[in-house]
């Protein structure tokens, strides 16, 4: 099989990694980035790069886009035009509504790959990064079921394992379980940053709890800007929702009620053992 990948950062590179060694695919990839296109080649990701989008997905029988969510509609937009009638066009996006509305092409399925790391750009990129990941499909009525399928196989010869959804029920759940805990986790450093002014902002001697409150705090403005962007009245929502909670608990501590305060955190932790448990493979929630 042959698969292009347009956009090679660290999804992209690992899309086109696992592609040529898990899958046993030929992989040709395009950048708008020569620097991380000649990483790709350096890592062994793509045996050379293409030199345009056009070139890339000629003849390929699936393309990944994976480009930030901004730039999607107008890439997805040109690689449709130039890949043959019997390729499957996916995208690697965090929101889905937008660009599945602005879709009616049988050859294009929505996807997002619940995978990623710390660390961005494709110097980064694995092998195994899709490994047991779940990989969220968005198709619709017009995308075509032969093409589905091929896709769908091809995901899991990456290790993935491939669940529909509607766009609107992904950009909700998204919402909650990732836009939402980096906006909390940049909201916090700011406000640790602020309260400790005086001490030029070192952070004092402490357990692991901040480090893992906050590890995503500042993802990679490049892609994040857009993603806030596009789920904005989703992620307002639970913004909404949240602060209320806070609220809620602010009460039990100006009443002093221990014994509410204890059912509150021991319902929170009855509400975590139950969300991992139904994780596949009992594990946490993958970073999106």
């Amino acid at each position: 099989m042959r698969v292009a990948v347009i956009g090679v950062g660290l999804i992209g590179g690992s899309i086109a990694l696992a592609a040529g060694d898990a899958a046993g695919a030929e992989v040709v990839a395009w950048d708008t980035d020569p620097a991380a296109l000649d990483t790709a080649a350096r890592i062994g990701a793509i045996e050379q790069p293409a030199a345009s989008l056009e070139q890339a997905v000629a003849s390929a029988e699936a393309v990944f886009v994976a480009v930030p969510v901004g730039a999607l509609p107008d890439t997805v937009a040109r690689v449709l035009a130039a890949a043959p009638r019997d390729c499957v066009v996916t995208d690697v996006g965090s929101t889905k509504r937008a660009i599945v509305a602005g879709q009616d092409d049988q050859r294009f399925v929505g996807g997002h790959p619940l995978a990623g790391a710390e660390t961005a750009g494709v110097a980064h990129a694995r092998t195994d990064l899709f490994d047991g990941a779940t990989w969220y499909l968005t198709p619709t009525p017009r995308s075509s079921a032969v093409l589905y399928e091929r896709l769908h196989q091809l995901l899991v010869a990456l290790g993935a394992r491939p669940e529909p959804i509607d766009a609107d029920t992904h950009d909700a759940i998204l919402a909650l379980v990732s836009h939402l805990p980096h906006v909390l986790a940049n909201a916090l450093v700011a406000e640790a940053t602020e309260a400790l002014a005086s001490e030029r902002s070192r952070l004092p001697a402490s357990g692991p709890s901040f480090r893992d409150a906050t590890r995503v705090a500042g993802a990679p403005s490049a892609i994040w800007t857009d993603i806030y962007l596009s789920n904005r009245d989703a992620l307002i929502a639970q913004l909404d929702a949240f602060v209320e909670r806070l609220r809620s608990v602010r009460v039990l501590l100006a009443d002093g009620d221990a014994a509410a305060i204890s059912a509150w955190n021991e319902a929170a932790a009855e509400h975590r053992r139950r969300l991992l448990h139904d994780q596949p493979g009992g594990g946490a929630p993958p970073t999106a």
